[in-house]
């Protein structure tokens, strides 16, 4: 995901810059090559519209382990031979770190057709994958996909950029992030025809959900109202967007983390999420909440976040909460303190 990949290249940094610890990257990708701490290994296209890609087995995984012969191995994928890769660590002499940052019903609701048939399946993968690992570290709760708690806290930082700063907020509505079923943006769209006063609403992303939202808008009379606009990878534009839109809205329940909300509130935009999003409760009272997959309760959160003032001091404080030195500080003394 964005964030999980905003995350893996500031601890590449962070590392680069401090030397705190060695870090290298393993990940799927056209062809296999080794430099500078990233190792990308062969794999095939899953979905162009997200860049997510199916590895070839994990004989290339294994031999890089073998080659780098690691301290620590950090799993993010509980799909990649997650067993044999942790058995192969642990024979090297490694600790095993399973992150758990995409939850069975995310998962399951990325997948054609009803989300239940897939769970049963989804959480017995999810057991196999972290029971023989030396400790899980998530943000929520991973037990009820896992059996296992989290040991560790998944924490998230926030470029500089995410600060708040003089704009000229606009009537537009903002939606930042993957264009997909799961994101639950038809939600939005309905919650859109509660509001009054005609608003626009702006979506920043790509995404194989793209024609669907489209057709929705068409479907309930919004398509001239909605603009589809392209990925923003310059986190200093990225932050102005926030901070022009009247509202910046993650209407998605099944995010494990939401790093929108964080880099919006910080920024000092106006910001609407679901309840269960887990930056909710770091970005607090900065964010308005309603209830999953309730177009009614956002029109109604909504509402609520275009009628309050800003608090330009709490957004500062919350990005110097939360710089990535700090972030990767603390998770390195987690580490030190479970692993010894």
């Amino acid at each position: 995901s964005g964030g999980i990949r905003t995350y893996l290249n500031e601890k590449s940094s962070y590392a680069a810059q401090s030397g705190a610890f060695e870090h290298h990257v393993v990940f799927p990708g056209r062809r296999e090559r080794h430099e500078a701490g990233r190792h990308e290994l062969r794999s095939m296209p899953y979905a162009a519209s997200n860049g997510y890609r199916i590895p070839f087995g994990a004989g290339a995984l294994i031999d890089t382990l073998r080659r780098l012969s690691p301290d620590v191995v950090v799993l993010h994928d509980p799909f990649w031979r997650p067993a044999g890769v942790t058995r192969e660590a642990h024979s090297l002499g490694a600790r095993v770190i399973a992150v758990h940052h995409a939850s069975a019903a995310l998962n399951a609701a990325g997948l054609p057709g009803p989300a239940p048939v897939y769970l049963p399946l989804l959480k017995r993968i999810y057991r196999h994958a972290y029971q023989d690992v030396d400790a899980v570290m998530s943000v929520v709760d991973p037990s009820p996909d896992s059996g296992r708690n989290a040991m560790i806290p998944l924490r998230f930082g926030l470029h500089h950029a995410f600060r708040p700063a003089p704009a000229v907020r606009g009537r537009h509505l903002l939606y930042v992030g993957r264009l997909a079923a799961d994101k639950r943006i038809g939600d939005l769209l309905e919650a859109i025809t509660r509001l009054g006063g005609a608003r626009e609403l702006v979506l920043i992303g790509a995404g194989p959900a793209r024609r669907a939202v489209a057709a929705r808008a068409a479907a309930l009379g919004l398509g001239s109202r909605v603009r589809f606009a392209p990925f923003v990878s310059d986190r200093h534009a990225l932050a102005r967007a926030y901070r022009e839109a009247s509202c910046v809205i993650d209407p998605g329940p099944f995010e494990t983390f939401g790093l929108v909300v964080l880099e919006a509130a910080a920024s000092g935009a106006r910001v609407v999420a679901c309840s269960s999003t887990p930056s909710v409760q770091v970005a607090a009272p900065l964010v308005e909440t309603f209830r999953a997959k309730d177009p009614e309760d956002l029109a109604l959160a909504i509402e609520r976040s275009l009628g309050r003032p800003g608090d330009a001091a709490a957004a500062m404080a919350l990005g110097d909460r939360l710089t990535w030195p700090r972030v990767f500080e603390a998770e390195l003394a987690d580490l030190e303190r479970v692993l010894g």
